[in-house]
């Protein structure tokens, strides 16, 4: 797997994609997300995109939640009781890898970072790219911003007619 299409995780999220992205890729998927979400009986949440571009369906869910518990139920990486929920990452998608950044340039995202960056944590603009350094929006005041990768708490995109259209172009699986 390429370095763009490894999303972007720490400490136990990092752990668990880790081992889990290699049973998603074999089976024909991209992890776009991994988030463990409260304590006392987390939520395992892992959200996949199809390989060939398609639209993920209940079925593909399914099939990635069977293999994924079993590898997960194997290497235990959650004491106790957990639960496991598998889902497409939307038309309003966390960005969450180099790849998602550059696939919706010329999209609007929002973004919050860990450290202030030029006094602040919240923005909202046009995306512009990124590499393997940092993301890049363009500001409702029309200046241009570099957020460093490693300090973007949460980014997502802003749902838009815009980006329903492009995104109701993507092909559905036969």
């Amino acid at each position: 797997m390429d370095q763009d299409d490894h999303p972007l995780l720490t400490g136990l999220d990092a752990r668990i994609a880790a081992i889990v992205a290699p049973t998603i890729v074999d089976m024909g998927y991209e992890l776009v997300r991994v988030a463990v979400l409260g304590r006392e009986n987390p939520t395992v949440q892992i959200m996949a995109d199809r390989k060939d571009g398609a639209l993920i369906r209940v079925e593909d869910c399914e099939a990635i939640s069977h293999a994924v518990g079993a590898v997960l139920d194997v290497n235990d990486p959650i004491a106790g009781v957990w639960t496991l929920e598998v889902s497409s990452a939307g038309i309003d998608r966390p960005l969450t890898r180099v790849k998602d950044w550059n696939r919706f340039a010329g999209h609007e995202a929002k973004a919050e970072t860990s450290m202030p960056v030029n006094g602040r944590k919240r923005f909202v603009g046009i995306i512009l790219g990124a590499d393997a350094q940092a993301a890049r929006l363009r500001l409702q005041d029309g200046t241009d911003i570099a957020l460093p990768l490693q300090d973007i708490r949460k980014a997502r995109l802003v749902l838009t007619d815009a980006l329903i259209e492009a995104t109701s172009t993507q092909k559905t699986p036969s």
